[in-house]
């Protein structure tokens, strides 16, 4: 290819860009970017990415720059634009060079050749670049092209990621055969082209699985003509056994049982006669890949390319395979449709899956050198083979019941069995299979113990786990440190079952493991045993122990980091609950600790919240409260004074210890904190600009009138300069201005403003409503202004029972875009209302609501809202269709839709109660054992088994949502509110006589436009 004096200089530019002298790359930098902004720049890359006589990185680098340039340049309006748009003629020029560059040898190139028409097929195609799919099924289509069939493959599996409804149908008669005949064509395509042929079709058949759900019966004549020549494909593929160190055999296998997993979730009904000719097929695959996994991961002695991806930057390594291979078969074993073409081999999947579970060479070395990764593996929501066996075995246990526990505690017995016989042979590895069956009985040890319809009765299932626990308890910590901290975690599972005296004596042994010089591993164990134990277990028993606990956690804090630090704080933390009256001895030593850990760590958000979480476990224990104060105080106060001069976090985090210690506080408590520090928490409030500063010093404040209340105004001497304080703390903080980061939690303290300072905030409530309605409509959260509409709906309660007065105010304070603040506030708070979360705010709320509606007010009439999205003509959402359709709602009047969300309420109790679980496909049959299932659930939650939800259901229901505990952590704040202790079902039953009663063609003229389950769950209640 010629290369032109422009280009030359491109060339030269790119050149220097990769030069190790910083000063020469900056200036190519520095020109390439001005460059850019010329005419023909996209155009210049891209004949250097096609030009093969220059060298790969260049070609490579040409590439990666032209992607940056269609991201910044090809398209108006979108987020990364930046001006020049490229023109017309240039983009077909693009689009013409880098179709023709799709056959390239090279596959890196290839790959980012391909990812350069996959940015530019976003915003193009199908519209404004029609020929993209013909160019591509006819190159993919040439097998006397096989650099070209390469190219197409890999820019079809980077497209078809993007392919919508109306696509994929039009595309499947032709692709799925040009498909087909690559995959079924070993001699002519290798296995990583015919892996990225199946892929294509894995996200085909994705886009017809999420179509059938609307077009059941199209996606039914679609697919089913293809289905056997495919499952044919797939099982000749499956049959071989795996093949050791072949990534390439690994992938292709798993996009097989991609595709696979695909038909069981989306189309049971069209798999289940072909499923069991997989099944053969499919267990060789299971069989040979354990062999390979043993040899490879697990021993150590072939490669399982761990860690390491393909030129696609697709992982290729063998735990990726393994663990596709168990989704899959948790699929089907989650499928009561399917479920049965495993049911006889239940038991030895069980068996082979425990064997998977062994820990791998990889994870010894990794776990010796970094404890934290241990720790951090261990978490259940990690990423391995192990999780994904566990996962499997407790769909069995799920799926299977009786059949499939006894299945897991026989694969265990025999495991161990041959533990034991490993170990008389000597075996080194002879505990590697223990500790797998005992992972998995203790990952499955909630099932276990609570299983009704266990073969064994609970005293022989505790036997048996005593049996296996109290076999290696003998052996030394550094003989095993893996199996070790394996008993340890199994006790605490089994602790319900476990005989007192064998837990007495492992209590004893995690302290005593703590404190010794043991592998981390150990101690990491022993501490999971300890935070599951010491809750439950008699104070004679912990008593004797607990000073040396106190000092070997203590110690052990020195040591830890990340992980395990957070473990060793949890651990202490229960211990100090459990010590609770021996806390008060050791306060002196053990706090100075904490505050240092506290202070070294003040930066991480996570860390710092379980540091707090010990102190105030301290706190809380008999005669710790005022020495742990008189510490605190000191170190916060200047702190907190001179937040400026501080190191990053250390006064945010000073406020978060305040908020700790004040809750809950007594007055002397309450007061002592106020001199030290409420001057100082104000200021940061008016003064901060640091976001989390100014969220903790809310949190703070807040936690000062809940606590301190009316007496808190007296404590300066001059009540009226302390109110002043508030104020001006609320008017910043409700500040237009200021970010809506900065003032997340404003609602939370003004909450605490009208609850407790009532009388001082009366006069000030005009303002509070015109401050609230200008920071409402100035956020950008919507989190936020749900906290603000909470204190709109306190204030409705509050001005009962002249609620028509309310309005009238919300009526006289102006709003911008709306005729006054009532429709502003009416227009977003029916908006946000569904969003609302907590207990407590959707009592507040939905009761405001009704107190609202029950006015019938004349300014009810002028008010329409949104209300139900239009639907659109179905089918998937792409990007392209969210840019040209945004979504629509329907205008419906203000009174129909605050009906409307009351009824949603009722719903969603009772849905609390009854909830209903689609397990499968909507197409799924209904076995008459479930019907019976459902039946039974009917009644043991005292329902009629009717349609329609009796009242006192929904009563039952409403008990058991009240008593549903917030995760907001604002318990301590709002629970001396009255309208806590609202039976939110009662009351909007009452609500709803009431009003339907005071004027029944009104009534019945709203209902008209509920829909018929809101109707259902109005009608329950007005039948009572």
């Amino acid at each position: 290819m010629v290369v032109d004096q422009d280009q030359q200089w491109l060339l030269s530019c790119l050149t220097a860009s990769l030069d190790p002298n910083q000063n020469v790359r900056s200036f190519a930098e520095a020109s390439l970017t001005q460059a850019s902004l010329q005419p023909g720049f996209g155009s210049a890359l891209c004949r250097v990415a096609a030009n093969k006589d220059l060298s790969l990185g260049l070609r490579q680098l040409a590439a990666v720059l032209l992607k940056q340039f269609i991201k910044k340049h090809w398209r108006e309006n979108e987020e990364a634009f930046e001006y020049p748009v490229v023109s017309s003629e240039e983009k077909a020029l693009i689009r013409g060079l880098l179709l023709g560059s799709l056959d390239d040898p090279h596959r890196k190139i290839c790959t980012a050749i391909s990812m350069d028409i996959s940015s530019i097929a976003t915003y193009d195609w199908p519209e404004e670049w029609p020929e993209l799919l013909p160019f591509l099924l006819k190159l993919v289509s040439d097998q006397n092209n096989s650099n070209g069939v390469h190219g197409a493959l890999r820019c079809l599996a980077l497209v078809s990621g993007d392919l919508d409804d109306k696509e994929v149908p039009t595309l499947v008669p032709v692709l799925f055969p040009c498909l087909h005949a690559i995959v079924s064509s070993p001699q002519s395509y290798d296995k990583y082209m015919r892996g990225k042929a199946l892929s294509i079709y894995y996200s085909c058949i994705s886009v017809l699985g999420a179509m059938s759900g609307v077009y059941k019966t199209e996606i039914t004549t679609l697919v089913t003509p293809v289905l056997k020549v495919w499952m044919n494909q797939f099982s000749l593929i499956l049959e071989h056994p795996v093949q050791r160190e072949d990534p390439d055999d690994w992938s292709l296998r798993m996009e097989v049982l991609k595709c696979l997993n695909q038909f069981v979730q989306n189309f049971p009904f069209l798999i289940e006669s072909e499923l069991m000719s997989i099944m053969r097929p499919l267990w060789h695959t299971f069989e040979s890949s354990l062999q390979v996994y043993l040899r490879s991961s697990i021993q150590g002695a072939e490669d399982s390319y761990d860690g390491r991806y393909d030129s696609d930057g697709e992982e290729k390594s063998l735990d990726t395979f393994v663990i596709q291979l168990f989704e899959f078969l948790s699929t089907i074993v989650s499928s009561r449709r399917l479920a049965k073409v495993i049911a006889s081999n239940v038991r030895e999947l069980v068996y082979q899956t425990v064997a998977f579970l062994q820990v791998t060479e990889q994870q010894i070395h990794t776990w010796s050198m970094d404890v934290n990764q241990f720790v951090a593996d261990e978490d259940e929501g990690s990423y391995s083979c192990r999780m994904s066996g566990i996962l499997l075995l407790e769909e069995v246990v799920n799926t299977f019941g009786r059949e499939g526990i006894n299945a897991v505690v026989d694969a265990a017995g025999k495991r161990f069995q041959e533990s034991q016989d490993e170990k008389t042979a000597g075996s080194p590895a002879w505990w590697r299979i223990r500790e797998a069956a005992l992972f998995a009985l203790a990952s499955l040890a909630d099932e276990l113990v609570e299983s009704e319809d266990l073969r064994t009765d609970p005293a022989n299932l505790a036997k048996f786990i005593e049996q296996l626990i109290m076999e290696d308890t003998g052996i030394g910590y550094h003989e095993c440190p893996f199996l070790y901290a394996r008993i340890f975690t199994a006790v605490a599972k089994f602790s319900t079952v476990i005989n007192p005296g064998i837990l007495e004596h492992l209590l004893n042994a995690a302290v005593r493991a703590i404190n010794m010089d043991v592998p981390p591993t150990v101690k990491v164990g022993a501490c999971r045993a300890l935070l599951q134990l010491l809750p439950d277990m008699k104070r004679s028993v912990i008593l004797p122990q607990i000073m040396n606990l106190f000092s070997s956690l203590t110690d052990l804090l020195h040591q830890a980091s990340d992980e395990t630090l957070i473990l060793v704080l949890e651990t202490l933390q229960q211990a100090i609950k459990a010590g609770h009256e021996a806390s008060s001895s050791i306060e002196s030593i053990i706090s100075p600790v904490i505050l240092n850990v506290w202070v070294a760590h003040v930066s991480d958000p996570f860390l710092s919240i379980d540091v707090i979480d010990v102190l105030e476990a301290i706190k809380n224990s008999p005669g710790c409260l005022h020495p742990l104060t008189s510490r605190i105080l000191p170190f916060i106060g200047p702190i907190l004074n001179k937040p400026h001069q501080q190191p990053e976090g250390l006064a945010s985090g000073s406020l978060d210890l305040l908020t700790m210690l004040l809750k809950g506080a007594p007055g002397d408590i309450v007061k002592t904190s106020y001199d030290f520090c409420f001057e100082a928490v104000i200021r940061i409030i008016l003064h901060s600009e640091d976001h989390s500063e100014l969220q903790n010093a809310t949190e703070c404040l807040a936690a000062f009138i809940s606590s301190g209340r009316q007496e808190l105004l007296t404590w300066s001497g001059d009540p009226g300069l302390t109110m002043r304080s508030l104020l001006d703390a609320a008017s910043r903080l409700l500040n237009p201005d200021l970010e809506c980061s900065g003032s997340l939690f404003a609602g939370k303290y003004i909450l605490q403003l009208i609850l407790h300072l009532p009388s001082e905030m009366a006069p000030h409530v005009q303002d509070l409503v015109a401050a609230l309605v200008r920071r409402m409509q100035s956020a950008d959260i919507s989190g936020f202004r749900s906290s603000l509409l909470l204190i709109f709906a306190r204030l409705v309660h509050m001005s009962f029972p002249n609620v028509d007065q309310f309005i009238n105010l919300l009526v006289s304070v102006p709003a911008d875009g709306h005729e006054n603040s009532f429709a502003y506030v009416m227009t977003e708070w029916t908006k946000q209302q569904g969003e609302i979360q907590g207990a407590y705010q959707i009592k507040v709320t939905s009761s405001a609501l009704a107190l609202l509606l029950s006015t019938k007010h004349s300014e009810f009439a002028k008010v329409n809202v949104p209300g139900n999205p239009i639907q659109s003509n179905g089918g998937i959402t792409t990007r392209s269709k969210a840019r040209s359709a945004p979504e629509q709602w329907s205008i419906i009047p203000l009174p129909m839709k605050i009906l409307a969300l009351l009824a949603d309420t009722l719903i969603e109790i009772q849905e609390q109660v009854v909830g209903c679980e689609d397990e499968d496909s909507e197409w799924e049959e209904v076995h008459e054992g479930d019907v019976e299932a459902d039946k039974d659930l009917l009644r043991s939650t005292g329902a009629s088994q009717s349609s329609k939800p009796t009242y006192n259901q929904l009563a039952a229901m409403a008990r058991t949502f009240e008593n549903q505990d917030d995760d907001d952590g604002d318990d301590d704040l709002h629970v001396t509110d009255p309208l806590n202790e609202i039976n939110l079902a009662s009351y909007l039953a009452d609500f709803l006589l009431k009003f339907s009663s005071g004027d029944r063609s009104l009534f019945d003229n709203l209902c008209q436009g509920l829909t018929q389950a809101q109707r259902n769950v109005i009608q329950t209640v007005l039948n009572r």
